[in-house]
């Protein structure tokens, strides 16, 4: 019987070896397992907050884009120009053509398209400045190029600020 008391104790310090081992293994993969959920859960709040920068980027996007379509929806500029004449409105008319087609016109293209001499003309260029018109004048040389403000080339094309009408737009163009 000894024998077998013998053998049981071999039998169960065996056991206990073995149980000892698989508890070290399961506390080793425990620990593993818990360092793993702790960057899990480090590398989800760090997703967290890319993905609430990344909203921010996407608005502040959004607000450039909406700007770059519309740029006077921030700013709308006025202009005041007082009633212009029809003589002033026909040279305004042949600037505004020669600025469409060319971007720029001197007083000679404006003269022939209006059949007026230049010395006339430059004194209707003049007083389209004074009345509120943003003629731009760019001196090259001895030439002087004209153009328009943009901005005020587009509000007249859609609101025709300088009321200017078909028969003032169908002399000048004819010529």
């Amino acid at each position: 019987m000894l024998k077998k008391s013998g053998d049981f104790k071999l039998l169960e310090n065996g056991l206990t070896i073995a149980f000892k081992k698989v508890k070290e293994e399961f506390s080793e993969h425990l620990e593993a397992i818990n360092e793993n959920t702790n960057e899990i859960q480090a590398n989800y709040e760090y997703l967290c907050e890319l993905e609430s920068k990344i909203d921010k980027l996407a608005e502040r996007l959004d607000e450039i884009a909406m700007f770059l379509k519309h740029p006077m929806a921030e700013k709308k500029r006025s202009f005041e120009v007082s009633p212009l004449t029809k003589n002033e409105q026909e040279v305004f008319q042949a600037l505004y053509t020669c600025v469409n087609e060319k971007g720029q016109a001197s007083y000679q293209d404006i003269g022939r398209r209006c059949a007026l001499p230049e010395g006339l003309v430059q004194s209707y260029i003049t007083n389209l400045i004074e009345k509120g018109v943003p003629v731009q004048k760019r001196y090259i040389g001895s030439d002087i190029l004209l153009s328009i403000d943009s901005t005020f080339c587009e509000l007249q094309a859609k609101e025709n600020l300088l009321h200017i009408t078909e028969l003032v737009s169908e002399k000048v163009i004819s010529h």
